[in-house]
């Protein structure tokens, strides 16, 4: 259980780095051009950095605390946060209608979800 959860953490933290250094290296105008991002339309330009920041910071709390041993209890809050990141972004693609896209935010609140109750519950990081 502990490989699953490293792995799906690994996963995961991989998906928001890269989406959220994405989303803070380009402009709003450009990031709406790609495929399935409409959304960003619905965004300011302050709350797309926002969004990417939150990102960034949650691929670090999934990885570096247990890597570090430095409050490897932030784990599964990082998962957490980034359950409710996800959260979030299935409330704004069902608003917007947007089915296609729906599936992977689902997979991935549904990751998040497992790394927070894995390390939350029996597979913690003991000191």
């Amino acid at each position: 259980m502990n490989l699953a959860l490293w792995i799906v953490a690994g996963v995961l933290a991989t998906v928001l780095l890269v989406a959220g250094i994405t989303k803070l290296s380009m402009p709003k105008e450009r990031l709406a051009t790609f495929p399935g991002s409409g959304w960003v339309e619905d965004f300011s330009p302050g709350a797309l950095k926002a969004i990417s920041v939150l990102e960034i910071l949650g691929a670090v709390g999934l990885i570096m605390p247990a890597v570090l041993d430095i409050a490897p209890v932030l784990v599964p809050v990082a998962a957490t946060g980034a359950a409710l990141l996800f959260a979030g972004a299935v409330i704004t693609r069902l608003r917007r209608g947007e089915k296609m896209t729906l599936v992977a935010d689902l997979i991935y609140l549904a990751m998040a979800i497992f790394v927070a109750w894995g390390r939350f519950g029996s597979e913690h990081f003991h000191s």
